[in-house]
């Protein structure tokens, strides 16, 4: 077989959720091989999956798409087959956290286990052992490429020779981006609140011990969005991934046994354990928000307008603050940044939460956004500050703007260029084999 393109570094991947989009309640379609990697074999439903899943990821449709898809994952095999010569062990951890945190992915998209398993018309846990190998083959796929290409960088003088050798209109044209920072701050709630909330869990328990069923009354009563239409029913969590109050109360129960009321930063829960696993565990509860006159917020919002004028008056700058006073755990500790796609120092402006793009819809570079009342991934009230660092408008690649991306492209290119050395010299000694409805792709002619 003679691969005549560049491969791309864009591997489909070993396609994860392939059993969740192949696998429904309609029952399974017949399937067949149609390749064979040094006795690995792709079955058409493997390049079915890929290409919904490519679709489904607003993917559009060109020429020979199969065709280049069927490459790729004889490429993959390719790969398993050498990690496998080569003795690349993953260890059993690492697997078993991938899998949990695509169970995990799976069951929120679901609702539920008992949703998912009618989704897949078969249990979950035979799923998720068919689910298991499709893993493992996935991570050590992942570190034969990563190993086959680690040493690979760009210096200045290669980017900037890469950059000048581009003709102009080969140059990308980037959309325009932003440097935002932000202070968060979460207001405050009583204990009279607290209070008040306690008294109404209190109620429902009592409810519950007269036999009434958790489920419903968590669909009546609980406000968690996400888990009420489901009876509460949270899912499972890996230990130590929940509130740390919420977890040591739920751990502390036999399955079936309720809580008493647990206060946690969403607010006040009744909890019901369903089941305990090694590590992990599933849980369902109640959920009483603290309401918007209980935090406090104007009381933030005067802080953080104080705290703007300090900046403003330059007796601190906005980093620092941030640094000091930002309660947001995942942008405090630098500075307050914002951060794009692999942990870019700029952000698209289309991929700005929508509050943070009106704050600064009208602000100039060096300015900062009156407090802003907004609710987080978590769902929690919170108020927040917006510094704008940088606005770069829309504009064709250039050195002095775009080093980093220009010298990102440098090294895709090298890593092609290495991958495809390394294809072609192994694919002469694989043994591999395509069904002859695929001969006629012109990479297998």
């Amino acid at each position: 077989m003679n691969f005549k393109r560049k491969y791309h570094l864009v591997v489909l991947c070993l396609a994860l959720t392939r059993i969740a989009l192949a696998e429904s309640s309609q029952g399974t379609l017949l399937d067949k091989i149609i390749a064979n990697v040094d006795n690995q074999i792709i079955l058409h439903s493997d390049l079915e999956t890929a290409y919904q899943q490519y679709l489904l990821q607003g993917g559009k449709e060109v020429a020979d798409l199969k065709c280049r898809m069927l490459e790729q994952l004889i490429i993959n095999k390719m790969l398993i087959s050498k990690a496998k010569q080569e003795g690349i062990v993953v260890e059993k951890e690492a697997i078993a956290q991938a899998l949990l945190d695509r169970m995990q992915y799976l069951l929120a998209q679901a609702g539920s286990e008992a949703r998912l398993a009618q989704y897949w018309g078969r249990p979950v846990k035979e799923v998720e052992s068919e689910l298991r190998e499709k893993i493992k083959e996935q991570l050590m796929l992942d570190r034969m490429r990563a190993q086959l290409i680690k040493d690979i960088s760009a210096t200045p003088q290669e980017v900037k020779e890469f950059f000048e050798a581009l003709p102009a209109q080969a140059r990308p044209y980037y959309p325009a981006e932003v440097a935002v920072r932000e202070i968060v701050r979460y207001p405050q709630v009583s204990q009279q609140e607290k209070d008040a909330l306690i008294t109404q869990l209190k109620a429902l328990k009592i409810r519950l011990q007269n036999e009434e069923d958790f489920e419903v009354l968590a669909q009546e009563y609980s406000q968690d969005p996400g888990s009420a239409p489901q009876g509460g029913d949270l899912g499972f969590w890996r230990l130590g991934e929940l509130a740390p109050a919420y977890e040591a109360a739920a751990l502390a129960l036999q399955p079936g046994e309720v809580s008493d009321p647990v206060t946690t930063q969403f607010g006040c829960h009744l909890i019901q354990l369903i089941v305990r696993e090694e590590d992990r565990y599933n849980s369902r509860h109640i959920l009483l928000k603290y309401s918007p006159e209980a935090l406090g917020i104007e009381a933030v919002k005067k802080q953080l307008a104080q705290l703007r004028a300090e900046i403003l008056a330059g007796k601190v700058t906005f980093e620092q603050a941030a640094i000091k006073s930002s309660e947001d755990p995942l942008t405090a500790s630098s500075g307050g940044l914002l951060t794009g796609e692999h942990g870019s120092t700029r952000m698209l402006i289309d991929d700005l939460p929508q509050d943070v793009y009106f704050a600064i819809e009208q602000l100039a570079p060096g300015a900062i956004s009156e407090p802003i009342l907004f609710t987080t991934a978590d769902d929690r009230e919170a108020v927040r500050i917006i510094f704008l660092e940088e606005k770069i408008a829309p504009h064709q690649a250039n050195l002095a703007q775009d080093y980093a991306k220009i010298q990102q492209l440098l090294i895709d290119e090298k890593r092609t260029t290495t991958l495809q050395k390394w294809f072609e010299r192994v694919q002469a000694s694989a043994s591999i084999h395509v069904a002859s409805e695929y001969q006629n792709c012109e990479l297998f002619r």
